[in-house]
């Protein structure tokens, strides 16, 4: 091995950013299998290499410092060891000897080629640690990809360096993955697997749109406005309650933006889901009132032992604090924590008067010739006044 192939080594570290020190081990390791496989040794075979500038590298053989000597090429004994190394030597330290000449020559071109392949092999597995570790890392982020192609239900999508998987739980019923159309993605977990990294990414994810909007109000990248919670059905609506740590900034009117610039670019990489901002607050009446937006409450009573709470509308807001198929009070509930019961005003009103109509009171025949004709009170009477 000679300046060359010391030099193919940089280029490899330049090109595909593998620290040096890294290939220099798996160089180690490449030739102690070479050395391995030459001797036709069943032990270990440990071989370090002392790399000296425009020299041809130096070899040395590893042993460790044994009693009794099993493998000759991996153990030295203690009476050895002291007497052609160190006096000072220990049982189990690893002492070094210089390869010769004639050792290396026993190195044929089956073991150089073995070399050859563990070299690549290693190189291969330092890139697949790389890129596991750079995205392990980015758990949680946002990144932008392409939709690359289909397996089975789940979409392949093209990150740059790796393609990451879209499973089908993760995708969003309404929208089309369409090739080579760009989306932005959570990345929701990296695992190792056989053939490498395994990046698992996201679109219907609650915290993708923690990170879209991180993206576009700088008061909350900043730390100024917080979001406090998220509920979200994908594709159809969302709900998120923002708070401010400074009074003269409004967390609200800071995620809307000028002419709801900020929320509509959110909207739209969300491919047009209906985004509802609330503002969040200690008081837990205010903010359930506020989490059943666009709605209007007339009264909240809040139950904090079993955190649920007993909410009353008016008439004409029932249907909207309810929501389509229950949509608004649900997304409600999972925003705030709290289970939310829903009545409108006439309801609460038919509520009061109907214990009163059930029970059994004795009734005074009618004194005067006009009332007694009069038919007996029932509970109908009620309803139909309703």
């Amino acid at each position: 091995m000679n300046a060359e192939f010391i030099e193919a080594l940089r280029q490899i570290e330049r090109e595909k950013d593998i620290p040096f020190d890294t290939l220099w081990q798996a160089l180690e390791a490449a030739m102690s299998t070479a050395y391995k496989k030459t001797l036709g040794v069943d032990h270990d075979v440990s071989l370090r290499l002392e790399n000296v500038p425009n020299k041809t590298p130096i070899y040395f053989r590893r042993r460790t410092v044994v009693e009794s000597v099993v493998s000759p090429h991996a153990e030295i004994s203690l009476t050895e060891a002291r007497t052609s190394h160190n006096a000072k030597v220990e049982l189990g330290m690893i002492v070094e000897d210089r390869l010769s000449d004639k050792d290396m020559e026993r190195m044929s071109r089956i073991a150089a080629q073995t070399a050859k392949q563990v070299v690549v092999q290693r190189i291969r597995e330092a890139e697949r640690d790389k890129i596991f570790n750079e995205f392990d890392q980015r758990q949680g982020e946002l990144m932008t990809g392409t939709v690359f192609r289909r397996e089975g239900r789940n979409v392949i999508i093209n990150l740059g360096k790796i393609e990451a998987i879209l499973p089908e739980k993760e995708q969003v019923e309404s929208e089309n993955y369409r090739h080579n159309e760009r989306f932005r993605f959570l990345v929701l977990d990296v695992r190792k697997g056989a053939k490498g990294p395994q990046v698992i990414v996201s679109r219907s994810h609650p915290s993708l749109i923690r990170r879209l909007f991180e993206m576009e109000v700088p008061e909350i990248a900043d730390g100024t406005v917080s979001i406090k919670s998220v509920a979200r059905e994908a594709g159809q609506r969302s709900k998120i309650a923002v708070t401010s740590k400074e009074e003269r900034v409004d967390p609200v009117g800071s995620c809307v933006g000028h002419r709801g610039q900020r929320v509509q670019a959110v909207v739209d990489e969300l491919r047009g889901e209906k985004m509802d901002i609330v503002r969040w607050g200690q008081d837990t009446r205010l903010f359930i009132t506020e989490a059943l937006s666009p709605a209007k409450v007339a009264s909240v009573k809040a139950d904090e032992e079993q955190k649920s709470a007993f909410v009353v509308v008016p008439d004409n807001q029932l249907s909207l604090a309810i929501g389509k198929a229950g949509q608004n009070v649900r997304l409600a509930a999972r925003l705030t924590g709290w289970r939310i019961d829903i009545r409108s005003e006439s309801q609460m009103a038919k509520d009061r008067l109907a214990p009163a109509a059930v029970v059994a009171l004795p009734i005074e025949a009618p004194t005067d010739d006009e009332g007694a004709d009069l038919p007996p009170i029932t509970l109908a009477d009620f309803d139909d006044e309703e």
